[in-house]
């Protein structure tokens, strides 16, 4: 089905952009992925090239407007066309709400949230001419719940949600389909390069002290699958290509805790207390300046 379709995946350098690259291409499409580590990205498109598939690397920073468009009109200009657009590109960070400059305000929404805007108003321009279309944005399971030391991640992947869903609306029966993607834990380099530092010592630091928390309290932790493999999460992209949904949940367990906290936002949090205390112990520790 996928078969001489061109899409663009933004983000691909590297974890689910060049997962999904590689998915993508296995099936067919025509490929051009973007993303700012030029070295990397070329590096994946040339593996791609190599197994024979039409892979196109355009190093661009999807936080600037006209590169961001550039890409898309320029996609559009080599291949004719333009039938998927992934928005794959995002950071965290890594600090409390008190810590959080608004330096890294402004680059963390600019990157998860900004760049949507970027990237599809010139997509929907061709989309628009051919009748059809799909545009996929990756946000995470922070843009349903929330999570201690990087809410300004949080606040801009609910936007990213809250954007695919007004994007749904206006794109009803024309041909065009919006999807939003929510992915759990994944294994990728994401917890390595927040900004602000590290986040994964704090996910490593903490996990003897959040069972120690539920244990004593007697809390059951939220029952979502844990770490998944980039592999499988652009499995399950792709999945939502050939059947387009509204949202997608990569991991078991992740519709059904989000739909709790729709239903009781205090329910679901209490699920989450040992996994915030825990954290809490340790960043206080990394950080004693914070919280």
């Amino acid at each position: 089905m996928l078969k001489e379709k061109v899409a663009i995946v933004t983000g691909a350098s590297s974890g689910i952009g060049a997962a999904l690259a590689r998915r993508l291409a296995q099936e067919g499409a025509r490929v051009v992925l973007a993303a700012r580590r030029k070295e990397k990205l070329d590096e994946v498109a040339a593996a791609l090239a190599s197994s024979g598939a039409i892979a196109v690397a355009v190093p661009a920073d999807v936080t600037d407007a006209a590169q961001a468009g550039r890409l898309v009109t320029g996609a559009v200009e080599r291949f004719g066309r333009l039938d998927i657009l992934v928005n794959n590109a995002g950071r965290g960070h890594f600090a409390s709400i008190e810590d959080t400059t608004d330096e890294v305000l402004r680059s963390i929404f600019a990157v998860n949230a900004f760049s949507l805007w970027y990237t599809t108003r010139p997509a929907l321009r061709q989309m628009r001419k051919q009748g059809n279309g799909h545009i996929i944005n990756v946000a995470s399971m922070a843009g349903k719940l929330g999570y201690p030391f990087n809410s300004a991640y949080v606040a801009a992947k609910h936007a990213c949600v809250g954007f695919t869903h007004a994007l749904r609306a206006e794109l009803m029966e024309t041909g065009i389909h919006a999807s939003v993607v929510c992915p759990g834990g994944v294994l990728t380099d994401w917890a390595s390069v927040t900004e602000g530092g590290p986040m994964l010592p704090l996910f490593s630091a903490s996990g003897p002290s959040i069972k120690r928390i539920a244990a004593e309290r007697g809390i059951s932790l939220p029952p979502v699958e844990g770490l998944l493999s980039a592999d499988a999460i652009a499995e399950k992209i792709v999945e939502c290509i050939h059947y387009p949904v509204a949202e997608v949940f990569t991991h078991r367990g992740a519709a059904e805790f989000v739909r709790l906290a729709a239903e009781n936002r205090e329910k679901a949090e209490l699920h989450q207390l040992p996994v915030v205390l825990g954290e809490r112990e340790v960043y206080r520790r990394m950080k004693p300046h914070g919280v």
